[in-house]
């Protein structure tokens, strides 16, 4: 079983490697992904063994809070009420804040003070008033606390540790310091540090409200396609129109579609005819003409026309679920890359706390006093940034896949983004991929008594049973001549090469010249026959030749001119004939062509290229691309081919445009060195931060750190990251 579930209280990679680290170690748990910037977690595993309450009790005691999410994201919810929550902690924490500031330095910049709270003279009730506030900010931000020492005493310490250990000494010292005070030590009120603690807990929040807001606009395609989907629809209920909530559409309902409406769910048209906009779906931008028999996409919008539908999918099942649960998956999933980041935050919190204890140790050794130490080990804590480090990849990537969704481009997962930029050869098929794959007949050659009728009509007989883009042109140029035709049993399929039946009583064959050579019938010899070719025998008794045309896209020669212009070798691979192939390489402006290959030799061919160091990409539509689809270093289906195509991809082109090949490898040429900038920066961060806040520029330059500014460099750390990270929304190929 699998299912998805919300995760509240995650603030960094580190806090969403303890999430998985803890479902997965639970027994029947198969596979657990847990998406920081989606607050969701995805869980597989064996319904015997464990259970919903069990993966939530897991969640929890490692410290986080968990949920059940039904089948459409509710991420956008989850994003919205943390970001919500951190809001108002903030304000909260500003409001207590202010005063606090003013009674810990107002009187340094000359504000008048309390005679009540003075520094001069009510020493006791100045330090109790900022103890006082201290505490309602370090309540309101409680959250900090319970997840930091909850971690640390699981020896799972998280960012939240180092905010809860280095607030909390600040608060120590400061009790301290009262405590001296009530011993008649009147200097002590220059040595209490709530004022920092309080400032770190404000300046925490404000990194994370704008980081939660942020990370809301890193969903925005998914929660754009959310909202794509229909509240009501029109039912048609034996002849009366009833308005009904989209969720209550059934299977093998009839809806009403008015202009200007959305399409309510996946079906077929039983009645009328319409211009309907799929740039929701597809991202093409001209309105598509639908007819009686036509598939609608839900969620499309009718511009122009009405109709009457018969309901196919509902809910889970429709495109529009299939596209957001794709999109979602593939955030879900781990580039290389992520990886080493999530390695190095791993390690980094313990790190970072030996560090600060050492520096704390250290100052304290030299004699530099204890309240000079305690400021360090607090810096240190609290300038140190898993956070950022943790963002650095997943921001990026999410943020690309939604580019890539709405442009009609669906990576399946975190690595094929990352693969897409160190391709430098694409092989394409050529039929439904370099050209229209609307194959026509354009010509018909009977072979000695059989009649060009007879030819067609045991053509027909044979291809009615088959889905192969020849024979649905052999069925349409059949229907126009209105030629009768039987049926056929036995029908068997020979994987390029052709298939087999029974008419009638007799063995028709229909394939290649290398089908009629393998069976051993005697054909007339089709060198002079131009373009693609099927070839018919009944009882071993060759029938005639029927050949085909296909144009070439409209869009694939300026698609091939982009791949050169990348560096790509580009080459044609496809089973055609050599005059066929030549001539739409030529169309298409390929040089390199190989023609005449069954679906394993595709296979083999790009196993030959990988032998040559080649990083290569398949582009395919059909079942015969299949095995060189699973073979290549990156695959892509065009969203109009097969099922079986598009299954056995790792990028699916809904457009069926082949310029978004150039797209897909820009795209992660784009991702990845954002990604790499993000980790340099977080890295560079770190490298500078910690050294500074543990006073080593002290005794050379008198460079100290305050507490209160490493909060400050820690929030802006990450704010710089996922705003970085967010620029590639403006991602153009």
């Amino acid at each position: 079983m699998k299912e998805k579930y919300n995760i509240t209280g995650m603030n960094c990679a580190v806090c969403s490697g303890h999430v998985q680290k803890a479902v997965s170690k639970l027994i029947g748990v198969k596979n657990a992904k847990v998406n920081l910037l989606q607050n969701s977690m995805s869980v597989e595993y064996d319904e015997s063994k464990t259970g919903k309450e069990i993966i939530i009790q897991a969640v929890k005691k490692a410290g986080y809070g968990a949920s059940l999410q039904a089948y459409v994201s509710q991420a956008n919810t989850v994003e919205l009420a943390e970001t919500e929550k951190t809001k108002k902690q903030l304000v909260w924490s500003v409001i207590f804040l202010i005063p606090l500031l003013y009674l810990s330095m107002g009187h340094m910049v000359g504000l008048p003070e309390l005679n009540l709270l003075s520094s001069h003279h009510n020493f006791l009730y100045f330090a109790l008033a900022q103890f006082l506030l201290a505490l309602i900010i370090v309540f309101i931000n409680r959250n900090y606390f319970q997840r930091g020492f909850k971690s640390l005493i699981n020896l799972n310490p998280t960012m939240d540790s180092l905010i809860a250990i280095g607030s909390s000494a600040a608060v120590i010292y400061g009790i301290y310091s009262i405590v001296k005070i009530f011993a008649d030590n009147a200097a002590a009120h220059f040595d209490l540090y709530f004022e920092s603690a309080g400032t770190i807990l404000t300046f925490i929040t404000i990194g994370k409200f704008f980081e939660a807001r942020s990370k809301v606009k890193t969903n925005d395609a998914v929660k754009s396609l959310i909202k794509l989907a229909p509240k009501t629809a029109l039912l048609d209920k034996g002849g009366k129109v009833i308005e009904i909530a989209a969720e209550d559409i059934s299977v093998g309902d009839i809806l009403i579609v008015k202009s200007g409406s959305a399409v309510p769910a996946d079906g077929v048209i039983t009645e009328g005819s319409a211009f309907i906009d799929e740039s929701s779906i597809s991202g093409e931008s001209v309105p598509v003409e639908k007819i009686k028999s036509g598939k609608v996409t839900g969620a499309t919008i009718v511009k122009s026309g009405y109709f009457k539908m018969k309901v196919l999918r509902i809910g889970k099942d429709t495109v529009l679920s299939q596209i957001i649960k794709l999109v979602e998956e593939a955030g879900s999933s781990k580039a290389d890359i992520a990886r080493l980041a999530d390695k190095v935050s791993a390690v980094f919190v313990p790190v970072v706390i030996v560090i600060a204890l050492a520096a704390f140790a250290a100052w304290l050794i030299i004699g530099a006093g204890i309240e000079f130490a305690v400021s360090i080990g607090i810096a240190v804590l609290v300038i140190s940034c898993p956070c950022a480090l943790g963002l650095a990849t997943p921001t990026a990537i999410m943020v690309s896949m939604g580019v890539g969704a709405k442009r009609g481009i669906l990576f399946k997962n975190a690595q094929s983004l990352e693969t897409a930029r160190l391709i430098n050869a694409v092989i394409l098929d050529k039929t439904g991929t370099l050209t229209d794959g609307k194959l026509t007949v354009s010509g018909i050659y009977p072979y000695e008594k059989t009649s060009a009728k007879k030819l067609l009509s045991v053509a027909a007989s044979v291809e009615s049973l088959s889905e192969h883009p020849l024979a649905n042109a052999v069925m349409r140029k059949v229907a126009k001549l209105k030629i009768s035709y039987a049926k056929a049993r036995k029908f068997f399929q020979i994987p390029g090469r052709g298939v087999k039946a029974v008419v009638g009583g007799k063995t028709v064959l229909a394939g290649n010249a290398a089908f009629m050579k393998d069976e051993k019938i005697k054909f007339k010899n089709a060198a002079d026959v131009k373009g693609t070719s099927l070839f018919f025998a009944e009882n071993k008794v060759f029938l005639g030749v029927i050949t085909f045309s296909d144009s070439v896209k409209r869009e694939s020669a300026n698609a091939v001119k982009k791949l050169k212009s990348l560096g790509l070798d580009v080459v044609l691979l496809t089973g055609d004939n050599k005059y066929s192939a030549n001539a739409a390489a030529k169309q298409a402006g390929i040089d390199k062509v190989i023609y005449g290959v069954l679906p394993a030799d595709k296979e083999k061919y790009v196993r030959s290229l990988q032998a040559e160091n080649k990083k290569v990409a398949m582009v395919g539509d059909g079942v015969n691309d299949a095995p060189a689809l699973t073979a290549a270093d990156l695959s892509i289906a065009i969203g109009a081919g097969t099922d079986i195509a598009i299954d056995s991809a790792q990028v699916v082109l809904i457009k069926n445009d082949l310029n978004d090949v150039a797209a897909v490898i820009t795209l992660s040429k784009a991702t990845v060195k954002n990604i790499k900038q993000n980790l340099f920066w977080s890295f560079f961060y770190n490298a500078c931060g910690i050294p500074l806040a543990t006073g080593v520029f002290y005794g050379v330059l008198g460079w100290k750190l305050n507490p209160m500014f490493a909060a400050a460099a820690m929030s802006l750390s990450s704010i710089f990251v996922v705003t970085n990270a967010l620029r590639l929304r403006f991602f153009k190929s």
